[in-house]
């Protein structure tokens, strides 16, 4: 077999090889995960609860001693935006009341960076969540909206990031900002109502939604 046809049966087989690679990656039936999203750093820190029992509500740090509590509540949705997602498990964090993402120290993993203001609920039947946590505030000396982000997971899919929770009330959520958002599971941005004497943040999710490559 001459040198050109060894070459070529070579790149032939690589290609096939290739294409089935690429291929397993976004099989979902029995269990294997999609590839949805694009590129998500830190998306890993969801799976950082440890021994945690997950159940649909969580409290995170700093709950309990700051003064301008919040609730953020809502129904996650199947990509229908009907049907209510059971197993879905969501990933929150954010600065605390000085804009910084707060650290002790012995902090492993994503929390060096997520810091320790953080919290994890998982789905029942309803799709109904719930997070008790407080108001965050900007970043120091920066223009940035005050914001909560969050990452999901279904059981067929890796994980993947949603738009921010964002304060409608913000004054750097200016309209220029909001006409930038891509609305990652629908909008983030709501409008917190005192309600007990606390502030309530209700959105619900609707997953796959302006997700790339979500089938």
């Amino acid at each position: 077999m001459s040198h050109l046809k060894i070459k070529t049966l070579t790149v032939c087989i690589f290609l096939v090889f290739y294409n089935c690679k690429g291929q397993e990656s976004k099989k979902t039936e029995h269990g294997q995960e999609q590839n949805v999203g694009g590129p998500c750093e830190g998306c890993e820190a969801i799976f950082e609860y440890g021994s945690k029992k997950l159940k649909s509500k969580d409290t995170l740090p700093g709950f309990e001693k700051n003064a301008q509590k919040l609730t953020i509540t809502g129904t996650i949705f199947e990509k229908d935006g009907k049907t209510p997602a059971e197993n879905i498990i969501a990933y929150i964090y954010h600065t605390n009341d000085q804009g910084i993402y707060e650290t002790k120290g012995n902090e492993t993993g994503w929390a060096k960076r997520h810091g320790f203001i953080r919290g994890w609920i998982k789905t029942n039947k309803d799709g109904k969540y719930t997070f008790y946590t407080f108001r965050p505030a900007a970043y120091p000396n920066r223009d940035e909206p005050v914001h909560i982000h969050i990452t999901v997971k279904e059981p067929n899919t890796n994980p993947y990031y949603l738009d921010d929770y964002l304060f409608d009330d913000d004054p750097l959520l200016t309209p220029n900002k909001r006409k930038a958002l891509k609305n990652r599971g629908g909008s983030g941005i709501v409008a917190p109502k005192l309600e007990n004497g606390m502030l309530t943040m209700k959105r619900d999710i609707i997953l796959g939604k302006n997700i790339p490559d979500y089938e």
